[in-house]
Formats: structure tokens, C-alpha cells, sequence
């Protein structure tokens, strides 16, 4: 193998990997867990957890997925699904989205 075919190798062996991260990394995937909201997480501070999800909310806080021991934080301006986040508070939702880090871009939520 050539000095020049061996570059172009390696060149496609790094185009491939980086798209491949990309693609994975953009994949729309399906949690289902508690909504909170991202400053408690598990630990409520004040009523109920549904009145707790709601107040910090209203004062400016995300509403969060509590899974498991993971809390994801979600990231939505849709209004609909704000409104389903909020009838779900405290209880159990399914959240689509793509995740990154510990952030869903919310693209759908519903009632479990």
C-alpha cells in the first residue's frame, strides 16, 4: 500500500467515525419517568411532589425526568408539551427526544 493510499484510508476511517457519532448522537430516543423539575430532582422541598414540580417550574426552573437514578433535564419551548409536563408533575410521563449529556430536546411527552 502507497504512502498516498494509506492516507486516504485513514481520512475515510475518520470521516466515518465522526459521521457515525453524529448520526448516533442524534437519535431520537424514548425515556419514561417521573417529571420533576431540574432544581429538586428526587428531593421535593415544599407539599406534594406535583405542587413542588409546579412552583419551582413557575419560577423559572426546567422541568426534569427522574429515571431510575439519572435526572435528565428537558428542553422544550413547545407549548403543548409544557402543558402535558405540567398536568404530569409528580407523576409518571414518557418523554421523546434526542438526548445530549443530561438534556432532552423534548419532541413529544405523554401520559403513562
Amino acid at each position: 500500500m502507497t504512502g498516498r493510499s494509506r492516507w486516504f484510508l485513514v481520512l475515510f476511517a475518520i470521516v466515518f467515525a465522526v459521521t457515525s457519532l453524529q448520526a448516533f448522537a442524534g437519535r431520537k430516543q424514548t425515556f419514561t419517568g417521573e417529571v420533576g423539575d431540574a432544581m429538586c430532582g428526587r428531593k421535593h422541598m415544599e407539599g406534594t411532589p406535583a405542587e413542588c414540580t409546579r412552583t419551582c417550574a413557575s419560577h423559572g426552573s426546567k422541568f426534569a425526568l427522574v429515571v431510575g437514578e439519572k435526572i435528565y433535564i428537558l428542553e422544550t419551548s413547545d407549548k403543548a408539551a409544557l402543558a402535558t409536563l405540567d398536568q404530569q408533575a409528580g407523576k409518571n410521563a414518557t418523554v421523546s427526544g434526542v438526548l445530549t449529556g443530561d438534556t432532552i430536546e423534548v419532541s413529544s411527552v405523554a401520559a403513562k
